[in-house]
């Protein structure tokens, strides 16, 4: 899957876990970028995307992301 395809995947996930329809992640995006992205919220999209892509994620791949382009590089490693 192409890394393009995975942020739409990735940013319906977000839309729905925040519940909020107008986010627009872009590679840059951060936590600081969406009001709704807090450290509860955070947990939430991590098991949310492993869900989606059937995939596990680390505590230090998570903890090494600094934003949206990188957890896309590592959703992308794991043979998405």
């Amino acid at each position: 899957m192409e890394k393009t395809e995975i942020l739409i995947h990735v940013q319906t996930i977000f839309r729905d876990i925040l519940d909020n329809e107008d986010i627009t992640l872009g590679y840059e995006t951060t936590a600081n970028d969406v009001e709704e992205w807090d450290s509860l919220t955070h947990i939430q999209l991590i098991v949310a995307i492993e869900k989606h892509f059937k995939i596990k994620f680390t505590s230090k791949e998570i903890l090494s992301w600094k934003n949206v382009g990188e957890m896309l590089d590592c959703i992308n490693s794991k043979g998405v």
